[in-house]
């Protein structure tokens, strides 16, 4: 498979807004740490790293006889001495006491894993059980119809347009355009604080620190008012919020008696509205299924158990209102009858190996289903009216892991016809030019294919959380506390030519709209832990330079 990769031809402009003298950002205060004279422990810490044994005298005023102390290299997988494993800049090192840490399979490393360089894996097709009912009717003569026998050509955006960097006290974890538009971008984050950005005028932002406490999980629209927007926290609670003031409402609230204890708190992950029942449904951590009627914005019904575990994601179908996807803790998607709610009800269950991140019907028919994993799988079922048994495609990628990290999730780009594009962020590094670098990874879903790889030298971090806009060629992606619009390279550069776009850095004392951001030992940013060792974003304040994004496409 060859690979050719175009580079940007006019560069966005930056701009660095200077932090106060009493405020330092998370990454300054980690590269003052990193100044701090190192202890005895660290020296020790760096012998073990450098695979050697060394003696360390330590003589103390009385002049006693020195220790010594001889180190030795311990892996830490399988706390086993003699080899190490992990990464190594951009290259990860399997413990060879376990499976592939890709494809999870004996016998071969991740670096010489065949579905590093070819996805795919188990490839079968998908039967088409002869039900003779009317919803396959409905499927043959007005769904079908819909999808085209020759896929449209991709259109991928693959370089960065405008971005606002440092915007969140917390890393992003979730994103969501505007239903009419196209330039508002919302954003949560750990810290529970919702983000309203005009990526078109890049300086337009507010930060809402006042809707919840903790972690954003969800955020989807009102269906009869587009300035107000759902959003389901770990908090417990529902919030109801105007975008132009920042005034919110709590729809419900799992914990009204406050923290009783771990085993009692009740977090809502999952949420999903359906117009046409006139019901938002939110799911939590105990696997209960809770409904709120946007009409009236009230509690409907009693909460029903869908899964055995935590609930982390709902949709329902675009077509067919009846049906409803979840997916959970409990390794299970499963495909529900709205109708016949109730305890085990499911109408088919459809298995995984491990923790399922995501579960989404196609977003035009509605007929197929697309998960994603953490056992570095990504599923596809080519018809929700044939044999869910077995997915029809199982793609090796990897993102497997969720610590410190909002879990990835495969998503439907929603303009493509075909059905058959989808984008996700990537876990494991790749070496591009010596920098060690997470692209996000476009993949056909109908052969498993890559069709491109974006990335860029300046974003060092991961980007788990990416979302396609629904009607223009839009990628946004949160990485760490930053968010990034990309454009296609074409349509970008006809863009700058009419107006100069900026690629800003938030300053630590910038107005926010609503409660005022409180820093603390909570506040250092997760996913800065674990980018990679390669080039980081490091700017003079006082002045800006240029970046360049990189696109690898397929030819």
């Amino acid at each position: 498979m060859g690979l050719t990769r175009n580079k940007r031809k006019t560069d966005p402009e930056i701009v660095i807004a200077r932090d106060t003298d009493s405020e330092l950002s998370s990454s300054e205060e980690e590269d003052e740490e990193a100044n701090y004279p190192s202890s005895e422990s660290d020296e020790e810490d760096e012998a073990v790293k450098n695979g050697g044994k060394i003696e360390l005298e330590k003589k103390n005023a009385k002049g006693k006889t020195p220790i010594t102390v001889k180190l030795q290299k311990v892996c830490k997988v399988c706390k086993q001495p003699g080899h190490e494993a992990g990464f190594k800049g951009a290259t990860y090192i399997d413990c060879p006491m376990k499976p592939c840490y890709l494809c999870k399979m004996p016998g071969h490393t991740t670096m010489s894993c065949p579905h590093r360089i070819v996805t795919g894996h188990g490839i079968v097709p998908s039967s088409h059980r002869n039900t003779k009912n009317s919803i396959d009717f409905v499927f043959k003569r007005q769904l079908q119809p819909r999808i085209p026998p020759i896929k449209p050509q991709y259109v991928i955006p693959d370089q960065v347009h405008c971005a606002v960097i440092r915007y969140h006290s917390r890393r992003v974890t979730c994103l969501e355009f505007h239903p009419t538009r196209n330039n508002i971008l919302l954003s949560g984050d750990k810290k529970g604080q919702i983000g309203v950005w005009d990526f078109a005028k890049v300086y337009e932002k507010s930060v809402y620190g006042n809707i919840h406490s903790v972690q954003v999980n969800n955020m989807r629209f009102s269906p009869t008012n587009d300035d107000m927007v759902y959003s389901a926290s770990s908090d417990g609670t529902v919030g109801y919020t105007d975008l132009e003031t920042g005034i919110s409402s709590s729809l419900l609230n799992l914990n009204p008696d406050g923290w009783q204890g771990a085993t009692s708190w009740k977090m809502l992950y999952g949420m999903d509205i359906n117009s046409e029942k006139g019901v938002v449904l939110v799911a939590d951590n105990f696997g209960f299924l809770h409904m709120i009627d946007h009409r009236s914005n009230n509690r409907t019904g009693e909460p029903i158990l869908i899964h055995k575990q935590k609930v982390v994601g709902l949709d329902c179908n675009p077509v067919q209102p009846e049906l409803l996807l979840s997916c959970g803790n409990d390794h299970f998607a499963r495909i529900w009858d709205m109708r016949k709610l109730q305890p085990g009800g499911s109408l088919n269950d459809l298995a995984h190996k491990r923790v399922v991140n995501s579960a989404y019907f196609s977003p035009s028919s509605g007929t197929k289903i697309l998960t994603t994993s953490q056992d570095n799988r990504i599923r596809i079922w080519d018809s929700i009216f044939g044999n869910l048994d077995l997915p029809s495609r199982e793609i090796v990628h990897s993102h497997d892991f969720n610590r410190h990290l909002t879990p990835f999730k495969a998503e439907w780009d929603p303009k493509d016809t075909s059905e058959s594009l989808i984008v996700v962020g990537r876990y494991i590094s790749e070496n591009y030019n010596g920098a060690a670098l997470h692209p996000i990874d476009f993949i056909d879903s109908s052969n498993g294919q890559l069709v491109a790889e974006v990335m860029d030298p300046n974003i060092t971090t991961i980007t788990p959380v990416n979302k396609l806009h629904p009607r223009d060629d839009v990628l946004a992606s949160g990485s760490s506390r930053s968010l990034f619009i990309w454009r296609p390279q074409e349509k970008a550069e006809i863009d700058e030519e009419k107006k100069d776009k900026k690629i800003i850095i938030c300053s630590s004392d910038s107005k926010k709209k609503g409660k005022k951001q409180k820093r603390g030992s909570d506040d250092d940013d997760d996913d800065d832990m674990f980018s990679s060792k390669g080039k980081n974003i490091k700017m003079n304040k006082s002045q800006a330079k240029t970046t360049k994004s990189t696109r690898k496409t397929k030819t």
